[in-house]
């Protein structure tokens, strides 16, 4: 671990101000990352996830667990979504071991404290890595798979979870995708202080964990601007081949996009080259 007394100045990132774009629910732990690495987190979320109540495809899925022979979650929203849908419908949660799991990343790990068993957790952490898994299954295009999905308001959807699902179906699934909650653009006037920072250039890094993200921020600024002003900063190659699309010219892509983590020491060897060598910082709590 790095030396705490070390000071700002010292470390990768010192004093270099990144605007995070991630609902709030994620802001914590990428801002915590972020200050180890001696960085300033702008919080700004661009789009927020709610639940979505009724819900009435997910409720008749959840009561009927026992006809898929799989779940695909590909977000910790969507799992908290579902798990507080259960609880709603009084339908208990180690229910959910009557299908096989996929979920991505350290999503499982949450699954798995709550103790529902997963039974793929791709090695390439996005929904591209299940679909490659979920081929080298035996007899999977015979069987059910459900697959909780956004409701997205106020923006246009990306194509992420659209092409999943097409690519499933291409594997043979029969596919039930269910929306469970709802992300939507927040507004900008939420953003006047921000805004007027990155546009006076006084934002070094832009970091973007998802589609969504880009596109909700695109709607509250030019992506010119953007790219005068500060860098760009992507979660993982498919959020940034998405920003390209989207007309971002992307400076960073971690190639570890598991964790948080993996994304800020992307973002603070491009900044501090050196920085590879220090070993990774983890969160001390103090007395």
């Amino acid at each position: 671990m790095t030396d705490l007394l070390l000071s700002t100045a010292q470390l990768p990132l010192g004093n270099k101000r990144i605007v995070m774009t991630a609902p709030r629910p994620y802001a914590a732990r990428l801002a915590t990352a972020i200050i180890l690495q001696g960085g300033l987190p702008i919080v700004m979320p661009t789009i927020e996830t709610c639940a979505l109540d009724p819900s009435p495809s997910l409720d008749q899925a959840l009561q009927h667990l026992k006809d898929f022979s799989w779940i695909a979650f590909t977000s910790r929203t969507g799992i908290q979504a579902v798990i507080l849908r259960l609880q709603q419908l009084d339908i208990p949660l180690f229910l959910l071991n009557q299908c096989h799991i996929c979920a991505i990343g350290q999503d499982a790990e949450r699954l798995q404290e709550l103790g529902v068993r997963v039974d793929l957790v791709p090695d390439e952490s996005s929904p591209s890595g299940i679909v490659k898994e979920l081929a080298q299954i035996p007899g999977i295009e015979t069987q059910r798979i459900l697959v909780p999905i956004p409701q997205v308001e106020r923006m246009p959807e990306p194509d992420i979870v659209p092409k999943f699902i097409i690519d499933l179906q291409q594997l043979g699934l029969t596919v039930i995708s269910a929306p469970a909650y709802v992300t939507r653009r927040l507004d900008a006037t939420d953003y006047a202080v921000e805004l007027e920072q990155i546009y006076q250039g006084r934002v070094d890094a832009i970091a973007f964990s998802s589609t969504a993200e880009i596109s909700a921020l695109l709607q509250m600024v030019d992506a010119d601007t953007i790219a005068k002003n500060c860098l760009i900063a992507c979660f993982g190659p498919y959020t940034a081949g998405n920003a390209k699309d989207l007309g971002l010219s992307v400076d960073i892509v971690s190639k570890d996009f598991s964790s948080f983590t993996g994304f800020v020491e992307a973002i603070a060897q491009f900044f501090h080259p050196a920085s590879a060598d220090i070993p990774r910082q983890d969160p001390v709590i103090l007395p």
